[in-house]
Parts: C-alpha cells; structure tokens; sequence
C-alpha cells in the first residue's frame, strides 16, 4: 500500500482544522432575549397619559436585557412646557437617590479587598464623629415616642449610647436624616446646615458631627442622609475622593461612560419643573425645603462628593450598572462584585415584616403582594425610578424631573411595570 507524503498529511490536516474553525465560527451566535414585548404601542399609551394629563413634564423609559439589548424605549416631552427638550438614553438626569446603590456597591468593593468591616464602628474613620449627640423631647423621651410633634420642642440633647457601626449607615439605622421628620424644632436644625452647599467632604464631616442624630444610633430605620456618611468613611478607608472611587473601582472597570459626579464640559440638565401648586411651570431653586439642605453642586469643580444624592448619570449608562447587578457582579467581562455580596445586598435586613417586601441595601424587594416577587428597586427624588427582574433577567429605568409632583402623578411607577408585564412574551 502506498504512503501519503507527509507534506500532503499535514496540508490535508491543516485544511480540516480550518474548515472546523471557520464551521465553529459560524455557528456561534448570540443567545435570544430573555423577553419581548408584544405590544410596546400599549405601553407607550400609559406612559404618553402622565405627559398629556400634565402630571410630569416628560418621562423616558428603557428597558435592557441581561446583554444590554434594548427591549423597550420611548420618550414622551410636554412640548408646551419645555419647547425644543429632547430626551433620551444619553441625557443627563439629576439621579439623587439612586447614587445611594452605587456608593453602596463601592463600600462593598471595599469590604471584599478588606479595607473596611460592616460591624466596624464609624468612628474608627471618622473620629469627629465619636461623641455624636441624639435629640431627644423636652421630657427626655425618644423623639418617635410622641404622636404630638409639636409637642416634643424644646429639644434636648444626650450623648449617644450605642456604637453606631459601618452597616447601620448602610441599613439606614445610624441616625442621619433629612430635615423632614416633621418635628419642627428638628427639621429646622437640619436644614439651616445647607449641607449640600459645604466646600468639601473634611468641612462636611465637621457640620454633620456638630448635628443631633434623631435617634440612638443602631436601634430603628430612618431614611436620610446614612449614605452619604458612607460615602465618607470610603474616602477616609482610602485617602481618595468618592468621585475617584467610582471612577476606578466602578465606570472604568466596567465601561460605564455616563455615571459620574459633576455634569461633563459642555453638557447641560434639563429645567427643573415643580408641581407642586397642580400645575407645571419651570421654576428657579435655590434651596429644596424637602431635602433638608440645598441643592447637590454639579459643576466638575465643586469638590463636595454626596454619596447619597449627589450623581449624574444618562439613563443608558444607568441601565449598564444596574446589569452588572443583575448579572450578579459582573459587566463587561469585569468582575466586580462577589456572587455572595450581590446576595448579601437584597437579602432582608430592614422592614422585614412588611407585607409588600423588604429593604436589602437600600434595594427594596418586592413580595407577590406587589405584583411579580422578587423585583429589585430603588429611586430618587426627582422622579427617577429603578427596577431588576432577576427571574427574567432585564433592567427597567424611568425618569422624569420634577418637584413636587401633582397629585396625578401617583401610582406611574406601578402604572408603567403594570403595563410592560402585560405585555411580556418570554422566550
């Protein structure tokens, strides 16, 4: 029997493998969405009622898939109230509350590398902070004791009794707020602070240790200004500003361009619009009574780095961070966070009694109470509004800006994830 060659041998093997690798390569294509909608028209409709009813001054929405492929999108503008505006997935949105997730996942970062413990006490970084003071009634009793606000002025102070502790900030257990308890006497304290107009993080730390806390530290949530000081002990745990931090621990890393503290050279925010008299106008605001304290500085130059209320971001960019939480720490081929922390951070850990869900890390979790269980969600103060469904794994965001919205804006949250679950087709 005759021989092959061995240059034809390894001429035909040579052949067959790149015939596989050119069959292989042609074979590869990218995995289905997780869902589709059958009748976006549908959703557009609920969303175009709050603009034409004049409850909010326009609304955009997007939703992404666990790839970042776009499910849904539409914008809607009150041309009447803001001629000329467009929005859209790269417009830069005011995201207040929603920066508190994002401050959150950097401490987290820095829990994995071992910088910082959740059970370490505050004053370990910030030792301004060790002989914090808690308000208490003319009596001496708790400030929540009372029914009667008004009732509880003069106020009182006594040195704090507990250790407030790394994940009462987080858990909103620390005793921060914002100046709007409802006790006169004490929201009025607050917010002659004008914390927000304070030059940088070492000037605020001095203002916020000179402030009652509401409560001892540790012993019931209150919603306030916890992250922000959060934000604060990463800067001192590293020695770099909160906006480095995100920078490099988080944008970078992952490739998220759009999430970021100061407005980019060049960029501009939209009007902010009050409602608050039923009707929508363009208003001027030099001072928020509802956020305790002025408005957060988006000039590139103001170097005051609120953890808590302080970001911009456009929504696409948003949507980008929050599938690094859906798809369990991790964007871009980066890994960021731990499986373990992503659980740790929606696992219950406040109002965990509470029928229609609980807190994680200021990620609220929905109960079937709710609608679909097991929804992650959090928003901000201007209209801005997050959700992750885990189960069938897309992002939702929705944003607006306005203040003080009428009254027929309640219940467009529910309305729009109503709506897009109606509509839900899952692959």
């Amino acid at each position: 029997m005759q021989t092959m060659p061995r240059f034809h041998v390894l001429a035909i093997s040579l052949l067959v493998a790149a015939i596989s690798l050119v069959s292989c390569q042609k074979e590869v294509v990218a995995p289905a969405p997780t869902i589709s909608l059958a009748d976006t028209a549908a959703i557009d409709q609920v969303m175009d009622s709050y603009v034409d009813a004049g409850a909010v001054p326009f609304l955009y929405a997007r939703i992404e898939d666990k790839h970042g492929r776009v499910v849904y999108e539409h914008s809607t503008v009150n041309e009447d109230l803001l001629p000329g505006v467009k929005v859209n997935a790269d417009t830069w949105i005011r995201i207040w509350s929603m920066s508190k997730i994002v401050t959150i996942s950097v401490l987290m970062d820095l829990v994995e590398d071992g910088r910082v413990r959740l059970d370490d006490p505050v004053a370990k970084y910030i030792p301004e902070f060790a002989d914090l003071q808690v308000a208490v009634s003319s009596d001496g009793s708790d400030l929540g004791a009372t029914d009667d606000a008004s009732s509880v002025c003069p106020l009182q102070y006594v040195p704090a009794t507990t250790t407030m502790s790394v994940s009462d900030l987080i858990n909103h257990k620390a005793g921060f707020t914002y100046g709007m308890t409802g006790i006169p006497c004490f929201d009025e304290i607050q917010m002659a602070s004008n914390l927000a107009t304070i030059e940088n993080s070492e000037n605020l730390i001095q203002a916020m240790a000179e402030l009652p806390l509401l409560m001892q530290p540790g012993t019931a949530y209150h919603y306030g200004t916890s992250t922000t000081v959060l934000g604060l002990v990463a800067e001192r745990v590293t020695g770099k500003s909160l906006k480095t931090l995100v920078e490099e621990r988080v944008t970078t890393p992952l490739g998220i361009d759009g999430l970021r503290y100061g407005l980019p050279a060049g960029a501009a925010l939209l009007p902010r619009v009050s409602g608050g008299d039923g009707s929508l106008q363009v208003v001027e605001v030099s001072n928020l009574a509802e956020t305790g304290a002025a408005l957060p500085g988006y000039d590139p130059d103001h170097k005051l780095y609120l953890g808590g209320e302080g970001m911009l971001s456009t929504v696409d960019a948003y949507a980008d961070f929050l599938r690094m939480l859906l798809n369990r720490g991790e964007l871009n081929g980066h890994r960021f966070l731990e499986k373990a922390t992503i659980a740790e951070m929606v696992a219950p850990h406040t109002m965990v009694d509470n029928e229609w869900g609980h807190n994680g890390y200021n990620i609220w979790v929905s109960s079937a109470k709710a609608g679909p269980a097991g929804l992650w969600s959090g928003g901000g103060f201007e209209g801005t509004h997050y959700w992750i469904d885990p189960h069938r794994e897309f992002v939702g965001v929705i944003v607006t800006q306005i203040l003080s919205p009428p009254e027929s804006a309640s219940g467009r949250d529910a309305a729009f994830r109503h709506a897009v679950y109606s509509q839900i087709v899952e692959n």
